[in-house]
């Protein structure tokens, strides 16, 4: 049985200070990677770091905007310069700006993509020169959203770009073989949030989230973080140009199907 060991490598994680990212660096850093948290906000990037130096995780964090090249250059260096290596690039970071499609200014498109495809290829170019210059190979991850696939009404700039992603990454993962550096997709469905954690979702909206998805629940950072754990392994060197879906099975089945066999579904508690 392979156990999973992330030991004596680096891993960057954008983003990795909150929500999503900050369940991947906390399942990378469990594993034994040391941890560098990309990210803008420096006080939640504090917070952060003190969560996972109080689990018994190196890391250390580094200001960066992915959507500025020479950003994501400094924070490669940097990354490099405080922990020796680097191994493993989590490109998590994205935004999204919810506005009606006639509305949508050039303006607001352009830092859609910038920020959730631009940004990810800044990342990746960055950290696989890193990786490539150190000739032991390396993992680049990143994390789409079910957006990729399904519609997303008032998100034209986020779901267009999280489809190019595909794209980006199995275009990268061929390029880089040879090189030992694997590049995959993990795509995420409906995640907790602050939000939701907080009683503050909508019930209704929970409610039709839940009904929606095969496993009866919504995910969790550390599903997403578990998965990221087996992307990033060294064990598994053939795993390269694909795309991972942790949504509980929302993607296999249309909604109304997926609603039709919820109220099938045996009462019990969710599993963990």
């Amino acid at each position: 049985m392979t156990t999973f060991d992330l030991g004596a490598r680096v891993a960057v994680v954008t983003g990795g200070n909150g929500g999503i990212g900050f369940g991947i660096a906390s399942a990378l850093g469990a594993a034994g990677a040391d941890i560098a948290v990309w990210a803008r906000d420096a006080d939640k990037t504090e917070r952060a770091l003190r969560r996972l130096s109080d689990a018994g995780v190196r890391a250390i964090g580094v200001p960066c905007d992915v959507t500025l090249e020479d950003q994501v250059e400094r924070a490669a260096e940097e990354t490099v310069g405080q922990l020796g290596r680097l191994d493993i690039c989590v490109a998590n970071a994205g935004a999204s700006r919810p506005t009606a499609f006639l509305d949508t200014t050039l303006e607001a498109w352009n830092e859609g993509i910038a920020a959730n495809l631009t940004g990810t290829f800044l990342c990746f170019r960055e950290t696989s020169l890193k990786m490539a210059a150190a000739r032991e190979g390396g993992a680049l991850i990143a994390v789409s959203s079910v957006a990729s696939r399904h519609a997303a009404p008032l998100m034209h700039a986020y779901a267009a770009a999280k489809a190019g992603l595909g794209g980006l990454v199995r275009s990268i993962a061929a390029e880089l073989a040879p090189q030992h550096i694997r590049c995959n997709v993990l795509v995420p469905g409906f995640t907790e949030n602050e939000r939701l954690q907080a009683g503050t979702v909508d019930p209704d909206f929970d409610s039709e989230v839940v009904a929606s998805i095969p496993a009866g629940r919504w995910g969790t950072p550390e599903d997403v973080g578990a998965a990221a754990v087996y992307l990033a392994d060294p064990s598994l060197p053939y795993h390269t140009g694909a795309e991972l879906f942790v949504d509980g099975g929302y993607a296999t089945m249309p909604p109304y199907l997926a609603v039709r066999a919820s109220r099938a579904r045996p009462p019990g508690p969710s599993p963990t």
